[in-house]
């Protein structure tokens, strides 16, 4: 895994630029701790970060190719887990290669196939190819957007690069509001419109896009989206095949030339991963498989049951651990530096984001970073197989809006009188919701309840997973460690979209589909345990830390978050009765505290970044 950042003028000579290139470079340096690589042309200049995983000698960026006469460059981020499959293809037509990498496969595929070559990819990844004969810059992002990619057009100049930071590094990049930039932080966030970069004229290209840039303008198009038909097969089939597509893409994400971890929360999502590796391994000849788990300082004591967290983590993974005869890790994280990492996290998105959930995470793999460089996760199982309480409890599942943010009125209620008139936050989400709608790919031949349940699982997908993408990769990332996610390769998320309901919900559980697809790998209690999210800190001390942190902001006349809030509905809430204190705003986790939280993150992100607003 790694960072890249690239630009195109084709006005200018970029090759003068090195300087503004290397410190543009720079800002990615936390997902590229190994080494750094640049490539200058008199209209495009790449810049690359790297965190080596495969091929230490051979993979070094941007990488360049010569082929008939003309120069192929490459500036990537990402992983193929296809790689031996597409070598032989190109091989079989008379390519060669230097290198054990998959970078060289991926820019040899696109010598070869142009455009088209990421039909053939399985994998997580964003980059960039120039051609320098054709003078042409080719960009595409993987299928469910796993890997970022944001670009921005200002004059003559095409600028793109991992994350917004590498943007911004570039004095034509500024970190500038408009009215949708503000929607999107004080109405939508911590989620984010697909496409959208927040700051103004900055945009993300979307999961399953491609792009060109040449002198004539740019083009983007989808190449891959979700195809809506019959399911043929029966149910012992389904299972099967939804077996053995977890075994072979977990078996695939194991290729690494550094060591390999799983995290594991002794859930079914994070368990099911975990079994699988030891069969991989033992084809490879490996030894014990290494997991790492994380809980928080005084959950033991203040841990409360409620319908989203029906019971805590520690007996199921040292279940799950001694079943698999892992080598388990578990790091507790302290409430004290997990709101002082609230800073940390907004630095590593870029973006104010799901507050202690996310710095809780960066805490996390800042620690599975001491053994491992490479981990899997099991992110992106209950979007696709139905995990959610929004596909079964009523008020969600019939709600005109996303359902994870059905209840709008406590956010709402915190915004200035002033700020609700100029984004409309209860419309400007609808909107949004709406536009999702719009996209969802129809099957004519669905009952009314099924057809309802495509469209919960399409928003699941590409309006709620991305939120997770995005803060799986930037937190960990942010120290250095690549987490791979084999619940989304599109071979299994594009079979399950089209398994019916009462096959995915089979035996009346949550990702019913799942759970027999794992009998046999994972201890019956484990295969029965009823859903339970990533977990958070039920520490009274942590919800007091932040309420306090903000109150302080509130009284520095200075704080640019002001002019957006309603001061004093804020210290009415901050100084109410703690029972209060479980009103979710943002899913299933982001309760009182964690807005408290989102705010102090919205203040430190608008001063840190020298946010304007216009």
């Amino acid at each position: 895994m790694c960072g890249i950042t690239g630009w195109i003028d084709f006005e200018g000579d970029l090759t003068q630029k090195k300087p503004l290139l290397e410190k543009m470079t720079m800002t990615l340096s936390r997902r590229g701790p190994d080494d750094v690589g640049y490539a200058l042309f008199p209209h495009a200049a790449f810049g690359h970060r790297r965190l080596i995983v495969v091929d230490p000698a051979g993979g070094a960026q941007p990488m360049l190719r010569k082929i008939g006469g003309r120069i192929y460059c490459i500036t990537y981020n990402g992983e193929l887990y296809n790689t031996e499959e597409v070598r032989k293809e190109l091989l079989s037509l008379g390519y060669n290669f230097t290198s054990r990498s998959d970078t060289e496969v991926l820019l040899v595929s696109y010598i070869a196939w142009g455009e088209s070559c990421v039909d053939r990819l399985n994998g997580i990844f964003a980059f960039g190819i120039w051609d320098e004969a054709g003078q042409k810059l080719f960009m595409a992002r993987d299928r469910l957007g796993v890997k970022p990619l944001f670009y921005a057009k200002r004059a003559t100049s095409f600028i793109l690069g991992s994350e917004l930071k590498a943007l911004l590094a570039h004095p034509m990049v500024k970190p500038e509001l408009d009215t949708t930039g503000l929607a999107e932080i004080f109405a939508l966030g911590p989620a984010r419109t697909p496409g959208c970069g927040v700051f103004k004229g900055i945009e993300e290209l979307k999961p399953g896009f491609a792009l060109s840039h040449t002198k004539s303008g740019t083009r983007t198009w989808q190449y891959w989206l979700l195809e809506s038909r019959p399911h043929e097969d029966d149910m012992d089939t389904t299972v099967q095949k939804v077996s053995f597509l977890i075994k072979d893409t977990v078996r695939r994400q194991l290729v690494s030339d550094v060591p390999v971890c799983t995290l594991l929360s002794g859930g079914l999502d994070s368990s099911a991963v975990t079994a699988m590796v030891p069969h991989a391994f033992s084809h490879n000849g490996e030894n014990t498989v290494k997991t790492f788990s994380v809980d928080y300082a005084g959950n033991d004591m203040y841990f409360k049951a409620t319908e989203f967290q029906p019971n805590s983590d520690s007996y199921f993974v040292q279940k799950v651990s001694s079943y698999l005869g892992t080598e388990h890790h578990q790091v507790i994280i302290r409430n004290e530096d997990l709101a002082d990492a609230l800073e940390d996290a907004v630095l590593a998105r870029d973006l104010p984001g799901m507050a202690d959930v996310d710095s809780s995470l960066y805490l996390f793999c800042r620690e599975v970073k001491r053994d491992a460089t490479v981990a899997l996760s099991g992110e992106g199982a209950d979007e696709i197989f139905g995990g959610y309480p929004w596909f079964r409890r009523p008020d969600d599942f019939n709600s005109d809006t996303f359902p994870w943010t059905r209840v709008m009125n406590l956010k709402t209620s915190i915004l200035s009188r002033d700020l609700v008139n100029l984004i409309k936050p209860e419309e400007y989400v609808k909107n949004r919701y709406r536009e999702a709608l719009d996209e969802v790919p129809r099957f004519a031949e669905e009952s009314p309840f099924d057809r309802r349940i495509r469209e919960i699982t399409y928003l699941s997908i590409t309006r709620f997973m991305p939120t997770l993408l995005d803060r799986k990769d930037r937190m960990s990332m942010f120290t250095g460690l690549e987490v791979r996610v084999p619940y989304c390769d599109h071979r299994l998320v594009q079979y399950v979209w089209n398994i019916p309901w009462h096959m995915r919900n089979c035996g009346g559980m949550e990702k019913g589909v799942l759970r027999k697809a794992m009998e046999g790998f994972l201890p019956q209690e484990v295969l029965n345990r009823k859903k339970s999210p990533y977990p958070k800190t039920h520490n009274p001390e942590y919800a007091a830390m932040v309420r306090d942190k903000l109150l302080e902001i509130l009284s520095d006349a200075a704080s640019p978050l002001l002019p957006f809030i309603n001061k004093e509905a804020i210290i009415e809430l901050a100084r109410a009765d703690t029972s209060r204190f479980d009103i979710p705003w943002f899913g299933q986790l982001m309760t009182v505290p964690q807005l408290f939280a989102y705010l102090i993150q919205t203040d430190f992100w608008m001063r840190n970044y020298s946010v304007t607003v216009l």
